[in-house]
Protein backbone atom coordinates (compact mmCIF):
# COMPACT_ATOMS: atom_id res chain seq x y z
CA UNK A 1 0.00 0.00 0.00
CA UNK A 2 3.06 2.35 0.23
CA UNK A 3 3.27 2.19 -3.19
CA UNK A 4 -0.01 4.28 -4.20
CA UNK A 5 1.51 7.35 -3.30
CA UNK A 6 4.28 7.33 -4.96
CA UNK A 7 2.18 6.33 -8.58
CA UNK A 8 0.08 9.21 -7.54
CA UNK A 9 2.87 11.48 -7.45
CA UNK A 10 4.21 10.14 -10.76
CA UNK A 11 0.59 10.30 -12.06
CA UNK A 12 0.38 14.26 -11.15
CA UNK A 13 3.85 14.86 -12.56
CA UNK A 14 2.80 13.97 -16.01
CA UNK A 15 -0.30 15.75 -16.24
CA UNK A 16 1.21 18.73 -15.30
CA UNK A 17 3.91 18.03 -18.17
CA UNK A 18 0.85 17.88 -20.67
CA UNK A 19 -0.65 21.14 -19.67
CA UNK A 20 2.36 23.10 -19.89
CA UNK A 21 4.05 22.09 -23.27
CA UNK A 22 5.11 24.58 -25.63
CA UNK A 23 1.82 26.54 -27.71
CA UNK A 24 2.84 29.07 -30.39
CA UNK A 25 -0.78 29.82 -30.30
CA UNK A 26 -0.11 31.05 -26.54
CA UNK A 27 2.80 33.51 -26.68
CA UNK A 28 5.51 32.89 -24.23
CA UNK A 29 5.37 35.13 -21.02
CA UNK A 30 7.43 38.46 -22.19
CA UNK A 31 7.20 37.78 -26.05
CA UNK A 32 5.75 40.98 -27.76
CA UNK A 33 2.33 39.75 -28.84
CA UNK A 34 0.96 43.57 -31.16
CA UNK A 35 -2.72 43.75 -31.06
CA UNK A 36 -4.62 44.97 -34.27
CA UNK A 37 -4.77 48.47 -35.18
CA UNK A 38 -1.66 49.96 -33.54
CA UNK A 39 0.30 52.26 -35.89
CA UNK A 40 3.70 51.95 -37.19
CA UNK A 41 6.43 53.52 -39.20
CA UNK A 42 8.39 51.45 -41.84
CA UNK A 43 12.38 53.11 -42.26
CA UNK A 44 14.66 51.00 -44.03
CA UNK A 45 16.27 53.86 -46.34
CA UNK A 46 17.50 57.23 -45.53
CA UNK A 47 18.64 58.88 -42.21
CA UNK A 48 16.29 56.79 -39.49
CA UNK A 49 13.76 59.53 -37.55
CA UNK A 50 13.03 58.48 -34.53
CA UNK A 51 10.17 61.21 -34.08
CA UNK A 52 7.29 59.58 -35.51
CA UNK A 53 4.70 59.55 -33.27
CA UNK A 54 3.86 55.54 -33.38
CA UNK A 55 4.32 52.98 -31.34
CA UNK A 56 6.10 50.54 -34.06
CA UNK A 57 8.81 50.92 -35.48
CA UNK A 58 10.04 48.37 -38.21
CA UNK A 59 13.67 48.82 -38.98
CA UNK A 60 16.72 47.05 -40.81
CA UNK A 61 18.27 44.93 -38.63
CA UNK A 62 21.86 45.55 -40.07
CA UNK A 63 22.00 48.87 -40.80
CA UNK A 64 21.29 50.19 -37.37
CA UNK A 65 23.37 49.58 -34.07
CA UNK A 66 21.88 48.95 -30.44
CA UNK A 67 22.25 52.45 -29.71
CA UNK A 68 18.89 53.36 -31.85
CA UNK A 69 17.38 50.39 -30.84
CA UNK A 70 17.59 51.75 -27.34
CA UNK A 71 16.98 55.54 -28.10
CA UNK A 72 13.54 54.01 -29.83
CA UNK A 73 12.63 52.19 -26.31
CA UNK A 74 13.47 54.99 -24.29
CA UNK A 75 10.54 56.91 -26.48
CA UNK A 76 8.45 54.08 -25.95
CA UNK A 77 8.35 52.23 -28.97
CA UNK A 78 8.48 48.08 -29.80
CA UNK A 79 10.88 47.55 -32.22
CA UNK A 80 11.25 45.00 -35.65
CA UNK A 81 14.31 43.83 -36.89
CA UNK A 82 13.73 43.76 -41.13
CA UNK A 83 15.39 40.52 -42.35
CA UNK A 84 16.01 39.00 -45.65
CA UNK A 85 15.50 35.11 -44.86
CA UNK A 86 14.31 34.28 -48.50
CA UNK A 87 16.68 36.06 -50.58
CA UNK A 88 20.94 36.72 -50.68
CA UNK A 89 21.93 40.50 -50.51
CA UNK A 90 25.15 41.02 -52.22
CA UNK A 91 25.24 44.00 -50.09
CA UNK A 92 25.51 42.74 -46.19
CA UNK A 93 28.01 41.77 -44.51
CA UNK A 94 27.43 37.80 -44.21
CA UNK A 95 27.16 37.40 -47.71
CA UNK A 96 30.55 35.34 -48.78
CA UNK A 97 28.74 32.78 -46.13
CA UNK A 98 26.60 31.95 -48.80
CA UNK A 99 27.46 29.07 -51.33
CA UNK A 100 26.59 29.30 -54.41
CA UNK A 101 24.43 26.29 -54.84
CA UNK A 102 22.07 28.05 -52.44
CA UNK A 103 21.95 31.36 -54.88
CA UNK A 104 18.89 31.04 -57.31
CA UNK A 105 17.35 33.64 -59.67
CA UNK A 106 17.59 37.55 -59.36
CA UNK A 107 14.27 38.89 -57.35
CA UNK A 108 13.56 42.15 -59.00
CA UNK A 109 15.77 43.64 -56.41
CA UNK A 110 19.47 44.93 -57.51
CA UNK A 111 21.84 42.66 -55.71
CA UNK A 112 19.20 40.04 -54.42
CA UNK A 113 18.89 36.46 -55.41
CA UNK A 114 16.59 33.78 -54.24
CA UNK A 115 18.02 31.27 -51.86
CA UNK A 116 17.33 27.77 -52.35
CA UNK A 117 15.21 27.36 -49.04
CA UNK A 118 15.07 23.38 -49.23
CA UNK A 119 18.87 23.81 -47.96
CA UNK A 120 17.85 24.31 -44.07
CA UNK A 121 21.04 22.61 -43.42
CA UNK A 122 23.02 25.46 -44.96
CA UNK A 123 20.60 28.15 -44.13
CA UNK A 124 19.38 27.05 -40.80
CA UNK A 125 22.66 28.53 -38.96
CA UNK A 126 23.27 31.13 -41.46
CA UNK A 127 19.94 32.56 -40.25
CA UNK A 128 20.49 31.83 -37.11
CA UNK A 129 23.28 33.91 -36.88
CA UNK A 130 20.97 36.88 -38.20
CA UNK A 131 18.57 36.91 -35.62
CA UNK A 132 20.83 36.50 -33.39
CA UNK A 133 22.24 39.95 -34.03
CA UNK A 134 18.45 41.14 -33.57
CA UNK A 135 18.30 39.75 -30.64
CA UNK A 136 21.93 40.99 -29.30
CA UNK A 137 20.48 44.92 -30.33
CA UNK A 138 17.84 44.23 -28.48
CA UNK A 139 14.98 44.48 -30.87
CA UNK A 140 11.59 42.95 -29.54
CA UNK A 141 10.64 41.48 -33.48
CA UNK A 142 11.62 40.29 -36.41
CA UNK A 143 10.61 40.82 -39.99
CA UNK A 144 11.66 38.09 -42.51
CA UNK A 145 11.40 38.97 -46.03
CA UNK A 146 11.37 36.90 -49.36
CA UNK A 147 9.14 34.60 -47.31
CA UNK A 148 6.62 33.02 -50.34
CA UNK A 149 9.75 31.82 -52.93
CA UNK A 150 7.80 28.56 -53.73
CA UNK A 151 5.39 31.05 -55.80
CA UNK A 152 8.18 33.17 -57.80
CA UNK A 153 10.24 32.00 -60.30
CA UNK A 154 13.66 31.23 -58.03
CA UNK A 155 15.58 28.63 -60.57
CA UNK A 156 14.94 25.92 -57.76
CA UNK A 157 11.80 23.83 -57.57
CA UNK A 158 10.69 24.53 -54.26
CA UNK A 159 6.96 23.49 -53.21
CA UNK A 160 4.59 24.54 -50.87
CA UNK A 161 5.30 22.11 -48.41
CA UNK A 162 8.91 23.27 -48.56
CA UNK A 163 8.22 26.48 -47.50
CA UNK A 164 5.67 25.85 -45.25
CA UNK A 165 8.63 23.86 -43.41
CA UNK A 166 10.83 26.81 -43.97
CA UNK A 167 8.83 29.49 -42.55
CA UNK A 168 8.12 27.75 -39.69
CA UNK A 169 11.80 27.10 -39.30
CA UNK A 170 12.32 31.05 -39.10
CA UNK A 171 9.45 31.52 -36.72
CA UNK A 172 11.28 28.70 -34.69
CA UNK A 173 14.76 30.77 -34.46
CA UNK A 174 13.03 33.75 -33.73
CA UNK A 175 10.92 32.20 -31.01
CA UNK A 176 13.38 30.24 -29.36
CA UNK A 177 15.40 33.89 -28.44
CA UNK A 178 12.48 35.51 -26.98
CA UNK A 179 11.64 37.46 -30.16
CA UNK A 180 8.28 37.81 -31.78
CA UNK A 181 7.98 36.96 -35.82
CA UNK A 182 5.83 38.55 -38.77
CA UNK A 183 4.31 36.63 -41.82
CA UNK A 184 5.49 38.48 -44.57
CA UNK A 185 3.15 38.44 -47.73
CA UNK A 186 2.28 34.76 -48.43
CA UNK A 187 -1.05 35.32 -47.96
CA UNK A 188 -1.83 31.75 -49.36
CA UNK A 189 -0.15 30.28 -46.59
CA UNK A 190 -2.02 31.79 -43.56
CA UNK A 191 -4.43 29.45 -42.59
CA UNK A 192 -1.72 27.29 -42.31
CA UNK A 193 0.62 29.44 -40.55
CA UNK A 194 -1.02 32.02 -38.73
CA UNK A 195 -0.83 29.88 -35.43
CA UNK A 196 3.25 30.26 -35.95
CA UNK A 197 3.50 33.70 -36.06
CA UNK A 198 2.84 36.77 -33.97
CA UNK A 199 1.37 38.89 -36.85
CA UNK A 200 1.30 39.56 -40.27
CA UNK A 201 3.42 42.21 -42.93
CA UNK A 202 1.58 43.02 -45.88
CA UNK A 203 2.33 45.13 -49.20
CA UNK A 204 -0.70 45.82 -51.89
CA UNK A 205 -3.41 43.73 -50.28
CA UNK A 206 -5.61 46.08 -51.44
CA UNK A 207 -4.54 47.01 -55.20
CA UNK A 208 -4.97 43.36 -55.30
CA UNK A 209 -7.94 42.89 -53.70
CA UNK A 210 -6.22 40.52 -51.23
CA UNK A 211 -6.96 42.60 -47.92
CA UNK A 212 -9.75 39.62 -46.77
CA UNK A 213 -7.03 37.09 -46.92
CA UNK A 214 -5.58 38.71 -43.83
CA UNK A 215 -8.65 38.51 -41.39
CA UNK A 216 -7.44 35.13 -39.59
CA UNK A 217 -4.94 37.06 -37.84
CA UNK A 218 -7.15 39.88 -36.85
CA UNK A 219 -9.60 36.82 -35.40
CA UNK A 220 -6.38 35.62 -33.56
CA UNK A 221 -5.98 39.65 -32.11
CA UNK A 222 -2.54 39.93 -33.93
CA UNK A 223 -1.81 42.39 -36.04
CA UNK A 224 -1.22 43.06 -39.90
CA UNK A 225 1.13 45.72 -40.66
CA UNK A 226 -0.31 46.90 -43.74
CA UNK A 227 1.17 49.34 -46.60
CA UNK A 228 -0.09 50.54 -50.16
CA UNK A 229 2.37 52.04 -52.09
CA UNK A 230 -0.10 53.07 -55.90
CA UNK A 231 -3.22 54.07 -54.54
CA UNK A 232 -4.38 56.80 -52.72
CA UNK A 233 -5.57 56.85 -49.02
CA UNK A 234 -9.05 57.51 -49.95
CA UNK A 235 -8.99 54.51 -52.09
CA UNK A 236 -8.23 51.80 -49.56
CA UNK A 237 -8.13 53.57 -46.02
CA UNK A 238 -12.05 52.63 -45.77
CA UNK A 239 -11.90 49.43 -46.36
CA UNK A 240 -8.38 48.28 -44.57
CA UNK A 241 -10.15 50.50 -41.34
CA UNK A 242 -13.00 48.33 -41.10
CA UNK A 243 -10.48 45.17 -41.26
CA UNK A 244 -8.92 46.95 -38.33
CA UNK A 245 -5.54 46.65 -40.10
CA UNK A 246 -2.79 48.95 -39.30
CA UNK A 247 -2.27 50.52 -42.53
CA UNK A 248 -0.43 53.36 -44.12
CA UNK A 249 0.63 55.26 -47.32
CA UNK A 250 4.20 54.49 -48.52
CA UNK A 251 6.78 55.29 -51.21
CA UNK A 252 8.87 52.23 -52.52
CA UNK A 253 11.95 53.47 -50.90
CA UNK A 254 10.52 53.07 -47.62
CA UNK A 255 12.21 56.18 -46.41
CA UNK A 256 10.57 58.51 -43.46
CA UNK A 257 7.70 59.31 -45.22
CA UNK A 258 4.43 57.99 -44.62
CA UNK A 259 0.45 58.96 -44.75
CA UNK A 260 -1.42 56.71 -42.37
CA UNK A 261 -4.78 55.68 -42.85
Amino acid sequence: MRRLPLLLALLLLVLTGCTTAPDDDHPTPGRWQPEPGLGWQWQLSGKLDPTVDVPVYDIDGFDHPKSAVDDLHRRGRKVICYLSTGAWEDFRPDAAKFPKEVLGRGNGWDGERWLDIRRTDVLEPLMAARIDMCRTKGFDAVEPDNMDAYANPTGFRITAADQLRYNRLIARLAHDRGLAVGLKNDLDQIPQLVGDFDFAVNEQCAEHDECAELTPFIEADKAVFHVEYELKTGEFCPGVRRLDLSSMLKKYELGVWRRPC
